[in-house]
């Protein structure tokens, strides 16, 4: 059995830089023509210099596979207006993204302060410029894993309603509590799911013994959420679309007495996703998840050319090259069922 999609985009991913870049930048261009690339880097990327430079470092290491990167700002409270309406013209830079002060990996350089930021986002809302959002509140005092239903309660209600004119992507949903408010929301706010998000539960987490190769932020959750996400995705709803949220850790700082969070995908990422839609009985409406809405929401023409899998069984390596070092993907070790043929 083989299946034949328009050539999909990823609308979001971390690629990181140098060597390491280098390293995983082959999976996803082997399987995506674009990429929505997360500004997270150390230092952050803050300005539209600083994405062009990163854009070129990208385009040196995919080298003739035809794989563009379309970039974000990191939005901080350094960031200014001026600096997004010069990010609006220009072709490259697509987004602005948000996260909150501590909330994952390289985050620190976030959000402390909403009103801090409002002028910012009200130029965002008058150029058009989506805003990009890592939806999870940082208190302490909040459960982990109640994190993103109280961030949609408390913070991206009110801010949607305030500024709406503003495109917003919620990236990686994870619970039914944010797909239902994508579902209800105004037009111009939309969301992407991951595959490990529509494949696993929070039990994958303690299978055995705690698995670092699980965990990521926002973390995964009950089955019940599992099944709302899967819903979405195969819905045919135009507001849901494919982010694989792939983001790769050497294993020196993945299995660890403080391990990263985030989840290497990029190897298998459309396998994955086809497994997802099978299961739920959904392949014909991969296409367009895949490879149609994100590109509808960002207004960018969808894809001509396509990229075919075939139902031929695989194994996973135990790991992969990151620079100096190496990572561990998910399912290594694993068949799975379906191969990018190209």
């Amino acid at each position: 059995m083989q299946l034949t999609l328009v050539r999909p985009d990823d609308w979001h991913l971390h690629l990181r830089d140098g060597s390491r870049l280098e390293s995983v930048v082959k999976h996803s261009a082997a399987q995506f023509r674009r990429a929505l690339v997360m500004p997270n880097l150390v230092p952050a990327v803050e300005t539209v210099e600083q994405a062009l430079a990163y854009r070129g470092r990208i385009l040196a290491a995919a080298g003739d596979s035809g794989f563009e990167p379309l970039m974000t700002l990191y939005l901080t409270p350094r960031t200014s207006p001026a600096e997004v309406r010069l990010a609006a013209l220009d072709p490259h830079v697509h987004a602005v993204k948000l996260y909150p002060a501590g909330a994952t990996t390289n985050s620190d350089a976030g959000i402390q302060s909403l009103e801090a930021v409002f002028p910012v986002l009200e130029a965002m809302a008058e150029v058009g410029l989506p805003l990009c959002i890592h939806g999870e509140v940082t208190d302490a005092g909040v459960d982990i894993f109640d994190r993103e239903a109280r961030f949609v309660a408390d913070v991206l209600g009110p801010l949607s309603e305030r500024f709406a004119e503003l495109p917003i992507v919620l990236e990686h949903v994870t619970t039914k509590d944010a797909v239902d408010f994508v579902r209800a929301a105004r037009a111009g706010v939309a969301a992407t799911i991951t595959a490990h998000h529509l494949l696993y539960n929070r039990n994958a987490l303690f299978r055995g013994g705690i698995r670092p190769d699980y965990y990521c932020l926002p973390v995964l959750k009950r089955e019940s959420h599992r099944k709302a996400l899967v819903e979405a995705a195969t819905s045919g709803d135009p507001r849901f679309f494919l982010g694989t949220d792939s983001a790769p850790h050497a294993r020196s700082t993945k299995y660890a007495a403080c391990g990263c969070a985030g989840l290497y995908t990029a190897h298998a990422a459309l396998p994955l996703y086809v497994q997802a839609f099978e299961s739920a009985g959904a392949l014909q409406r991969l296409e367009a998840f895949a490879s149609h809405f994100g590109a509808d929401f960002y207004g960018v023409p969808r894809n001509s050319e396509t990229l075919t899998l075939r139902r031929e069984p695989w194994q996973v390596p135990a790991e992969y090259a990151f620079g100096d070092e190496s990572l561990t993907p998910l399912c290594a070790g694993e068949t799975l069922a379906w191969r990018v043929l190209g």
